[in-house]
């Protein structure tokens, strides 16, 4: 049976975009706070974060499909482990996302000068695809949300930054960890709602090495801090307290997985969390520009 043009979407996995958004605008957010913003810049920032985002999903799908781990996940069925599509045709998908996105990263680079920026680019590519990639994927012993924190938080946001107005501010630093941190969140929600599984066939994510309670409090750590982080940012940007808005949902969400939701519930948690995720992005970097 042939994937479809609906399998292969949803292959990319399109609620997982959003981190990739907030970090683009965000940084665009601080560029403009500095009045730097580059709305060129901005885009092509934007292209190598989706690129790069949609690579990832793709090469997870490929790499955890030929090692048969997600043959028992309770999340969305894989290109691969479901047999929609062959194993080669999706490696092809993987690397031929990555491919745009390097030549869009190159761009970037070559139009900012800020060369040092290839290193980076060469770097969040091998970790993408060695998260669940190599003879000893950092994903199978815990350091996924690591990664996830570093390059969809901290490089993705700055990196945009950079590129447009040359600097980094400190705020700009707070603003890039809540980013981060709710991209890591991201990710839990997913190894939170598969421990028991991976668990049986040796992926010791975060959520297998930390346990159940401690695990889902973490999740609601990263969840909330945020709150904090767009608060420390409003004493530079005040109407950065514009992310407060979100603080209801922020805790009900971080209270229902700790109080232990789980199963197949856990999607709606996932589809909660991605919209978390993109509200919190957009709003700090509205309160941010302004």
């Amino acid at each position: 049976m042939a994937a479809t043009m609906g399998d292969w979407i949803a292959g990319a996995r399109p609620r997982t975009l959003t981190t990739a958004l907030s970090p683009v605008a965000v940084g665009s957010a601080c560029a403009m706070a500095v009045s730097a913003f580059r709305p060129g810049y901005a885009l092509l920032a934007l292209g190598v974060a989706l690129a790069l985002q949609v690579a990832a999903n793709f090469a997870n799908d490929y790499s955890d499909g030929v090692r048969g781990t997600d043959v028992n996940r309770i999340g969305p069925e894989r290109l691969v482990a479901s047999g929609k599509a062959r194993p080669s045709a999706v490696r092809l998908a993987a690397i031929a996302t990555f491919a745009v996105g390097s030549v869009l990263g190159i761009w970037l680079t070559v139009l900012s000068g800020q060369w040092w920026l290839l290193a980076v680019g060469g770097a969040a590519i091998v970790a993408a695809w060695t998260y669940t990639g190599s003879k000893n994927p950092y994903g199978y012993v815990g350091w996924g949300e690591f990664s996830v924190f570093v390059f969809f938080g901290l490089v993705a946001t700055l990196g945009t930054m950079v590129t447009q107005a040359g600097r980094i501010t400190w705020w700009a630093v707070v603003a890039a960890t809540g980013v981060g941190l709710h991209s890591v969140a991201m990710l839990l929600v997913n190894n939170i709602r598969d421990r028991e599984s991976d668990f049986l066939v040796g992926k010791r994510t975060l959520a297998v090495r930390l346990g159940e309670g401690r695990v889902r409090f973490l999740f609601g750590t990263c969840v909330t801090v945020p709150m904090v982080t767009g608060s420390i940012v409003a004493f530079e940007r005040p109407w950065a307290l514009l992310t407060l808005l979100l603080l209801l949902p922020s805790v009900l969400v971080a209270l229902a997985v700790i109080a232990g939701v789980r199963g197949r519930s856990m999607r709606a948690v996932f589809a909660g969390e991605s919209a978390l995720g993109l509200g919190y992005g957009l709003l700090l970097a509205l309160g941010i520009a302004l």
